[in-house]
């Protein structure tokens, strides 16, 4: 993002321009927002950072003397804002289920940018970071991707260059630790598994340096068959990762009121401009950015964004994709309602479970997936939660999208597979989606015949129980209410990784084809009604022991 481009603009939005000062907050979000939300990793703080670094930049805008070094300065503001927020951070771990359902930062990057091999391994690696290193990897990963210098890197670090050199290059040998940690963590070393087992899945320092010393010393875990590729050759080019959908930049000015916020300025002054365009009872829009009477900016999606948020069926109007190859069940359903009773919402939902089905032809797009209303799912785990013990459980909450993403280990132990499930359910749940590029059924080598996501001859194999439909890699439901998920392993070996989610990261991934890297399109489960399926191992009861729910549970309306 040159800022030359940008002279004019900055000069108008200093002269008090409302529609330039419109356009400069709407095209230097993203970089902010980009910065932020790596520095943090997607931590709930990220919105409140992004306010504060966009609220003095607009309040300070008139002291910026050169327009040129306008990229800089930001930065600066937002680098001393993510350095602020650490200082004002109290000991205590933070209650990492206040992130309103957003997946860290990480996760982002690869579902709205599509990562994967070893650009993936790099955005998962970035967990292991501390918070000194990810402050830097933010600025860093800009700048190989083109979007800073290393002028301007330094000057937002407050060092010189040749310091920033030293640091950025003791931040690149602690990256590529944590790189070898997710390619180790994705084998199938034995003693790796039981080193892991009293772990939680959190990422930390402590962890880091103990896989660190495993990897070093363990011929498995260290045998890199695959060439390693450096990360700024990987990061080159990656673009800024969108901003999420809805999200809202709200620059209330301190809060103050029209009368005293004015007169706290000279009426000459550049933020007396600001602030008398800002109360005026008008309203000013761009494409992705409006300013509205009261003083707030409500930054909303660009043009491409996706439908409304309300609760649609597919129409051969409104879905430009091909339609799914229709599933043929194995196993019959659950009884639908009498022909003769009219359905009503009380009668219909519950009665439709999920049954076994045949994997959709891989060529074959989905169909539009209904945009159902999102408020937000908050999670006992987080942001991002690792289940991988019997017992394990996370209670999610609100109104939106949830991604459940499976890691079956046949390696470690193959056999019959308990299926999770989900009590206590208090509201509606539904199966929307299915994606993640492939079925857990699929193959997954080139040499092996054998080998699907489930196992080999070698191993052996995961196997569900009987009329239990085969998951695919990342699974989608739609919550309105509360749940309670929980891994019940006996037998097998899986795991489950839980983030609240999003209409648009399950549209993205579903609709990633083999074209793009991916061994098959998603499918879309979701009618826009209440009769789209619902999981099979689902009460609205907490039974003492969850692997005691039944398969094809009845889930009445409450």
């Amino acid at each position: 993002m040159d800022t030359r481009q940008w002279r004019d603009t900055i000069a108008a939005a200093q002269d008090g321009d409302r529609r330039a000062l419109d356009e400069l907050v709407e095209g230097w979000l993203p970089l902010v927002y980009n910065i932020v939300g790596r520095a943090l990793n997607g931590h709930a703080d990220v919105d409140d950072v992004v306010q504060e670094t966009m609220l003095r930049a607009v309040d300070n805008l008139g002291s910026l003397r050169d327009p040129d070094s306008f990229r800089s300065w930001l930065v600066a503001i937002a680098m001393r804002q993510i350095r602020d927020r650490a200082r004002r951070r109290t000991p205590a771990p933070l209650d990492e289920s206040a992130t309103g359902g957003a997946a860290d930062f990480a996760e982002l990057a690869i579902l709205r940018l599509q990562l994967e091999g070893q650009r993936r391994e790099v955005a998962e690696a970035v967990r292991w970071l501390d918070d000194e290193d990810r402050q830097l990897l933010s600025l860093w990963w800009l700048e190989v991707a083109g979007e800073l210098t290393r002028r301007e890197l330094a000057a937002a670090v407050g060092i010189s260059r040749q310091h920033a050199a030293v640091r950025v290059q003791r931040m690149k040998e602690r990256l590529e630790t944590s790189r070898s940690i997710v390619r180790a963590l994705d084998g199938a070393c034995p003693d790796l598994r039981e080193l892991t087992a009293r772990w939680d899945g959190r990422p930390d320092s402590v962890w880091r340096k103990r896989l660190a010393r495993h990897i070093r010393g363990c011929g498995y875990c260290g045998d890199t068959r695959e060439s390693v590729v450096p990360p700024e050759r990987l990061l080159v080019g990656i673009a800024l990762v969108p901003l999420p959908v809805g999200f809202t930049l709200s620059l209330a000015l301190g809060g103050k009121t029209a009368a005293a916020a004015t007169a706290t300025v000279a009426s000459v002054s550049w933020t007396a401009k600001v602030m008398s365009a800002l109360t005026q009872p008008v309203v000013a829009a761009t494409a992705g950015a409006t300013i509205v009477a009261g003083g707030a900016y409500v930054v909303t999606q660009t043009p491409d964004a996706p439908p409304p948020r309300v609760a649609v069926s597919p129409t051969a109007a409104s879905t430009h994709r091909p339609p799914p190859v229709v599933a043929t069940p194995s196993v019959s359903p659950s009884p639908p309602p009498s022909p003769s009773a009219t359905p009503t919402k009380t009668a219909l939902y519950g009665s439709v479970v999920d049954a076994v089905d045949r994997a959709p032809d891989p060529d074959t797009p989905p169909a539009a997936l209904p945009h159902r209303p999102e408020s937000g799912v908050t999670s006992t785990g987080g942001a991002h939660a690792v289940m991988n013990h019997r017992g394990d459980s996370v209670t999610l909450t609100g109104q939106g999208y949830v991604l459940v993403r499976w890691q079956i280990s046949p390696q470690y132990r193959a056999g019959g597979l308990v299926m999770p499930s989900w009590t206590g359910l208090r509201g509606e749940l539904f199966h929307v989606a299915s994606g993640g590029g492939r079925r857990m059924d699929d193959p997954v080598s080139a040499t092996d015949s054998s080998a699907t996501g489930m196992g080999d001859s070698t191993v052996g194999y995961t196997v569900l129980p009987a009329g239990t439909q085969q998951m695919w890699q990342n699974e989608y439901f739609y919550l309105d209410g509360s749940v309670t998920l929980t891994v019940n392993e006996r037998g097998a070996d899986y795991g489950l990784s839980v983030f609240p989610s999003s209409w648009d990261a399950a549209e993205k991934d579903i609709t990633t084809g083999p074209d793009q890297g991916v061994k098959r399109y998603g499918l879309v489960r979701d009618t826009g009604k209440d009769d789209t399926p619902v999981p099979q191992y689902v009460t609205r009861s907490t039974p003492a022991d969850a692997a005691t729910v039944a398969q094809e549970s009845r889930v009445s309306a409450p």
